[in-house]
């Protein structure tokens, strides 16, 4: 145990004085960076602030909504379906990656048709610079939570979540954060490239392919969330990457063969 670091954070910020925990804070700014980097990338090309305004809105609701419902639909039906009231509450935790990226993929539709007037792809390959950094936020404040832990290292390295057990684990949610950080620094390289920028759906298909390969492969050191997933040989959250892999490819060969 002598070279492993042993992570005893309290969720909460402030216990027994004011109950607002880690996660909460930083999803809060998660959301307040990925406005600030895609109203960056609107005045690139020079369009208006209060595209970002509206589009905070629909992705805050998106992300919220398509996370919920992904929990729900993917991971633990069999419950909620016996106590669907418990579908709203989503202070008791339960959120879903994959959920997110669809409910995402709705909110951009509905705020291309609204809004900007302009391809869903187009407004996906900038929305997708704030996602990428936020999905890195989200895994920290796993982190904190001591939620999403890894398989033990079998090692006297690792990180020892306190809270949950003595055993050293993996930090697999600072591996993925890790991973989405590269993502959204290649995102950004790329977007800054006019030639790249132009190429509708590429941006889109980089992000979905990088993300969702980190995913799959970092879930072979993380703990099955549920407790079906121990008799199957790839997790849900590695068959639920792989369409947004097949996606993900597609979209980022697609504008290549068109040249």
């Amino acid at each position: 145990m002598l070279n492993a670091i042993v992570w005893d954070v309290n969720p909460e910020i402030l216990p027994d004085v004011l109950p607002i925990r880690w996660y909460g804070l930083i999803f809060a700014c998660a959301f307040y960076l990925g406005f600030y980097i895609f109203r960056k990338a609107l005045r690139t090309d020079k369009h208006p602030d209060t595209w970002a305004d509206s589009a905070l809105i629909y992705i805050m609701i998106g992300t919220i909504i398509g996370a919920r419902l992904g929990h729900v639909f993917f991971y633990d039906w069999s419950y909620y379906k016996q106590h669907p009231t418990e579908i709203l509450m989503i202070w008791q935790g339960g959120l879903a990656s994959h959920g997110a990226v669809l409910g995402n993929l709705v909110a951009t539709w509905l705020y291309s048709k609204k809004v900007t007037k302009k391809s869903m792809l187009w407004a996906l390959d900038r929305i997708v610079l704030s996602i990428s950094l936020g999905a890195a936020f989200v895994r920290i404040g796993n982190f904190f939570n001591s939620e999403i832990i890894g398989k033990p290292t079998g090692t006297d390295y690792g990180v020892v979540f306190s809270r949950i057990d003595n055993v050293t684990r993996h930090p697999a949610q600072l591996y993925e954060a890790l991973c989405y950080l590269i993502t959204f620094t290649v995102l950004v390289y790329l977007f800054k490239q006019e030639n790249r920028r132009k190429k509708e759906g590429f941006l889109f298909g980089i992000f979905l392919s990088m993300l969702f390969i980190a995913r799959f492969f970092i879930e072979f050191a993380k703990e099955n969330q549920v407790a079906f997933e121990d008799t199957m040989h790839l997790n849900m959250g590695q068959w639920l990457s792989i369409p947004f892999v097949l996606v993900g490819l597609y979209f980022t060969l697609r504008p290549i063969k068109k040249n």
